[in-house]
This record gives structure tokens, C-alpha cells and sequence, in this order.
């Protein structure tokens, strides 16, 4: 048996500091977590230091920032729950991640983590202080995890809800890559023809002394039009994107996207249920995690993704907050189908919300996978049909003052 000094976490998140006889440190962690004390740093006694430590890296514009990508902050939470079951202190698991992180900002946040928390911050209040690496739904629910002392299980549930997330992400990703490559090539073959070879065709045309076709008049005019104006359209429509872009990022443009995302003929039913499935898993995540409901519908209503339904869930927690059922006001907004609040105020009336939230976001997981397959079964054949009438344009309109001409030589 060893004496080992520890430092730890409660659940008021209070350092408590100790000296525990074990066999080794696992045992000591596992004893600590019995109390519903989260292990900071358990080492033999005379070796235990509980002084701050000074991040690594130098500083400097240039210096590497506190940052991770959803790939490496999914693997970054699924490695420091593993760890964390396994028996490892935390200070012990930050380490041995930051130690192994690739990339510099990863190894930032690592060692920004380990710094904090050596110098007295709970974990929470750490990630808080990175919030290009943990947004506040992560912060919320480590926070979750250091009063109810499951951390491990808590950061299992954080790193199952990313890997959903992230799955759902790359599905839609990957479905909509080849449209979005389809329609590149179509515009680019669109602006080949009408300034590359419509044009050259104007001398053969003027020589052949005859009336053009109205549809040979239209493209030749249009591309010797795009062609002598080449800078005035393409600095217009990029002005216009970028005028779009920047007006999408106000807090009206935002709104009257969404609304009309929500309401477009095709992608308006895919976005709602995208968001209804965001909306769900987020809200089934934070409350079997032990974050209160006011808490969690803030946070619901920062991730939704849209701001029509976050505006609903903001409305729908001051109800909540005046006594009233969750589902009674989302039942009065269009947005929300009466499937997902019915299956709400059942969740509320049986104490089972967690669980029907969680069916609510697999039945629309799969409603997605299945849109987003049909979606683009449909665009591909539309594409198609596309450039088709584009080129059979262009070429009528070359080849039918040809056949005019060749016809009245055939009938003299």
C-alpha cells in the first residue's frame, strides 16, 4: 500500500485537496469517485505539486490559437472519456492528448486546459476560455458532468452526440457534392460557348447575306454582349454574392433566410427536418446529462442552426419558465409538426422526454438520409436536362442559318 496525495474537484466545484492509502493511482481515482469527487491529479506522496503551469508554445501573432476541428475535438472527447473511465486523472489525461495532439491548435487548447485547471478552474470554466475549440452546448454539459461526478459518462454521451452529428453532416455533405460540381460545369461549359465559340461565328453569318433566325440574333447578341462587358458581369455577380453574403450575416438578412429555407418549394422540407433533428438530439443530450431545462433550452435555442426555431424555443422557455408544458407552445408554431410536440408532452407527462427526443431525432436522421437521396436523384436529371437545352440552343442557332442557306441553294 502507498500513500498518495490527490486533488479534486466536488461537486460545488470546490478544490479538495487529501491523502489517500492505495494500491494504486486507478484505485485512488475510483475511491475519489465514490465521494463524487472528480481526480485532477493524484500522485505518490512527496512527488504531488499543485502549482499552476505555464502554457507551451511561444507567443506572437503567428503563435498557434486554442482551436480544434469537429473531427479532432470527436476523437479529442471520445480519447478524455476514455481516460477519464479507465481510472486516469485529469491533469494525467490532458497531458498524455495534448502530448499526442498533430495539430498546433489542438495542442494549444490541450495545454491552455492544462494550465487553467492546474492553476484552480474547473474544466468547464477552462473550455469556456476556448471557445473556438468547445461551444457552449460542450461547456454546458462538462459543466453537467463535474456536479453529478460522471464525468466519463458524460463526455460518452458528448462524444456519441458529435459522431451523430458529424455523420449526418458528411452524409448531406457528400450527397450534395455532385450537384454543386454539375452545376460548376454547366455554368463554365454556359460561358465557354457564348464567349469562345458563339462569337467566331458572326463573320460566317454576315458573309452568308441572309436573314438570321430570331434564336441566332438572341445568343449571338447575348454572348458579343457578355464578351464586350466580360469585367461589368462577373464584378456585378460577384458583387452580388458578396453583397448576399454579408447581407445573410445581419440579424434580418439571417431571419428572412431561414424563413425562406423553411418555406422553398424543394430544400424547404430537408432544412426542417435537418434543424427538427438537430433540435431534438441537442435537447435529448442535455437533459439526460443533467442540464436544467432553462439551461438547456438556451442552449437548444443557440445551436438550432435556424433562427425561426430558435425564436420558437426562446418563446417556448419563458412558457416553461411562467409553469406551463414545454409541448403547449411549440404545438402553436407552424414549424414544429404535431408528431414531435405530441411526442414531446407524452416525454413530459411519463418523465421520459430524453427517450421519445431521442426517437424524434433518429426518426428524422433517417427522413434526412432518405431527402437528401431523393433530392438528389431529382437534381441530377434536372442538371442534365439542363445542359442539354443550353447547348441545343447554341447549336440551333448556328446550324439553322447553315440550313437556310444550303436549302436555297438546293432549290435553285
Amino acid at each position: 500500500m502507498t500513500n498518495f496525495k490527490y486533488a479534486a474537484k466536488d461537486t460545488t466545484g470546490k478544490t479538495v485537496e487529501g491523502t489517500i492509502t492505495a494500491n494504486d493511482k486507478n484505485e485512488v481515482v475510483a475511491e475519489l469517485r465514490k465521494k463524487n469527487l472528480v481526480a485532477m491529479r493524484v500522485d505518490e506522496a512527496g512527488a504531488f505539486s499543485s502549482r499552476p503551469a505555464t502554457t507551451k508554445g511561444g507567443g506572437g501573432f503567428f503563435a498557434p490559437k486554442p482551436k480544434a476541428t469537429k473531427q479532432e475535438l470527436v476523437i479529442f472527447t471520445r480519447q478524455l472519456a476514455t481516460m477519464l473511465g479507465a481510472g486516469l486523472a485529469l491533469l494525467e489525461s490532458l497531458e498524455v492528448l495534448g502530448d499526442q495532439a498533430e495539430s498546433p491548435g489542438l495542442k494549444m487548447t490541450c495545454h491552455t486546459l492544462l494550465a487553467e485547471v492546474r492553476g484552480g478552474s474547473d474544466l468547464s470554466a477552462a473550455m469556456a476560455k476556448c471557445p473556438k475549440a468547445f461551444d457552449e452546448l460542450y461547456v454546458a454539459m462538462v459543466k453537467a458532468g463535474e456536479v453529478s461526478g460522471q464525468m466519463d459518462i458524460i463526455l460518452e454521451r458528448l462524444a456519441d452526440y458529435q459522431e451523430a452529428s458529424e455523420s449526418l453532416r458528411r452524409e448531406i455533405k457528400a450527397a450534395m457534392t455532385y450537384p454543386v460540381i454539375s452545376m460548376v460545369l454547366v455554368l463554365g461549359i454556359t460561358a465557354f460557348l457564348m464567349l469562345g465559340v458563339v462569337p467566331g461565328f458572326r463573320a460566317v453569318f454576315d458573309s452568308l447575306d441572309s436573314e438570321l433566325p430570331a434564336i441566332t440574333k438572341f445568343v449571338l447578341e447575348t454572348a458579343e454582349w457578355m464578351k464586350a462587358n466580360v469585367i461589368t458581369w462577373v464584378l456585378g455577380l460577384a458583387g452580388s454574392i458578396t453583397g448576399f453574403i454579408m447581407f445573410k450575416r445581419t440579424e434580418r438578412g439571417t431571419i428572412l433566410w431561414d424563413r425562406f429555407l423553411l418555406r422553398a418549394p424543394v430544400f424547404g422540407p430537408l432544412a426542417r427536418k435537418i434543424a427538427l433533428a438537430r433540435f431534438s438530439r441537442t435537447f435529448a443530450t442535455l437533459i439526460r446529462s443533467g442540464v436544467p431545462i432553462m439551461g438547456t433550452l438556451d442552449i437548444v435555442a443557440e445551436t438550432s442552426g435556424n433562427k425561426i426555431i430558435s425564436q420558437v424555443v426562446l418563446d417556448s422557455r419563458d412558457s416553461v419558465r411562467a409553469g406551463n408544458m414545454l409541448s403547449e407552445p411549440l404545438a402553436k408554431s407552424p414549424v414544429f409538426p404535431p408528431m414531435v410536440t405530441r411526442m414531446i408532452a407524452i416525454g413530459e407527462r411519463t418523465g421520459s422526454l430524453e427517450v421519445l427526443l431521442e426517437k424524434i431525432a433518429e426518426f428524422y436522421d433517417a427522413q434526412v438520409k432518405a431527402a437528401v437521396k431523393s433530392l438528389t436523384s431529382l437534381i441530377e436529371p434536372i442538371l442534365i436536362s439542363v445542359m442539354g437545352v443550353i447547348v441545343g440552343v447554341v447549336v440551333m442557332s448556328v446550324f439553322l442559318p447553315i440550313l437556310d442557306v444550303v436549302g436555297k441553294l438546293g432549290s435553285k
